[in-house]
């Protein structure tokens, strides 16, 4: 599978493996994760994102479990993790609200936390989760540089920035913001005209697109849909690839990051690998995405 540079040091598959739903899964016992992981692995899927929030603060745990108990999995991985959304529940139990937090001794607690969780000694990729309106960006800054500088995190992002929250942050770091991950799909397609992505593909930053299948409602009986699976009987392949390789196929370089429970569905994310879309078709894509011809 063809690899995207981050930086100097980091490199991520070009399909990422989302573990939002880990928690979800009838079966969450260290053998299945492996099943899971080593069917990515197998495909050439070697980025695995993670979130502290994701299950209730639990899914970080179900991974390391997974490590534990199968150490040799680890080298084979890049491990993506987010802090900064604090919410009633798990070890945020007793908070009053959901709220965000980037403050220092937050993100340093939660980078902790999360080496613990996931029994791991480095975090490949920290993504700050969500926008913090209270943030203090001097202070952010300051701590996300002396968390790569420390070693226990190897390159910093972000996630659902905007442009402006993006260069606030960035701002006051020495160390270069190396993605941010939006929502992108048939069914979001603001992000292609909106300035999200002219931002990003400018400064050759590439995307991490997170809920790739429009939280399964590209799947459904739509207009999307029908376009999808005409071009998808022309390459022997579902809806869902030809949805992912409308992403893949865009010149910025964004990273669908995939999250099913099913390891057939698992097994056949590289499917969208086979879908080359030239212009045309990918227009088709987007003209019924939009509802309407271009103007």
């Amino acid at each position: 599978m063809e690899r995207i540079s981050l930086s100097d040091s980091l490199t991520m598959s070009r399909i990422v493996y989302g573990m939002w739903r880990l928690g979800d899964d009838d079966d969450t016992s260290p053998a299945h994760v492996q099943a899971k992981i080593n069917t990515c692995l197998d495909q050439g899927i070697t980025t695995f994102d993670q979130a502290d929030i994701y299950g209730g603060y639990v899914a970080e745990g179900l991974l390391g479990q997974a490590l534990k108990a199968d150490p040799s999995l680890r080298p084979k991985m890049e491990i993506v993790t987010k802090c900064d959304i604090v919410a009633p529940a798990g070890r945020y139990a007793d908070a009053k609200l959901k709220y965000y937090d980037t403050s220092r001794a937050h993100i340093e607690k939660s980078v902790e936390f999360s080496l613990t969780e996931m029994a791991i000694d480095h975090i490949d990729l920290l993504l700050i989760h969500r926008p913090d309106p209270f943030m203090d960006h001097h202070e952010t800054g300051a701590c996300l540089d002396a968390l790569v500088a420390s070693g226990k995190v190897g390159a910093v992002g972000v996630s659902n920035f905007r442009p402006w929250d993006w260069e606030l942050l960035q701002s006051a770091m020495k160390t270069p913001l190396v993605t941010n991950q939006i929502e992108i799909s048939l069914g979001q397609i603001d992000p292609f005209t909106n300035g999200d992505i002219a931002f990003h593909q400018r400064q050759g930053q590439p995307l991490m697109a997170w809920s790739p299948l429009g939280g399964g409602s590209l799947l459904g009986d739509t207009p999307v849909g029908a376009v999808a699976d005409e071009i998808a009987a022309d390459f022997g392949v579902d809806r869902a690839a030809v949805a992912v390789a409308f992403l893949l196929a865009h010149p910025a370089q964004i990273i669908p990051v995939m999250g099913t429970n099913n390891l057939e569905r698992i097994g056949r994310i590289n499917d969208a690998l086979k879908v080359k879309l030239e212009r045309t078709n990918w227009y088709r894509l987007y003209e019924a995405a939009l509802g309407h011809e271009v103007a």
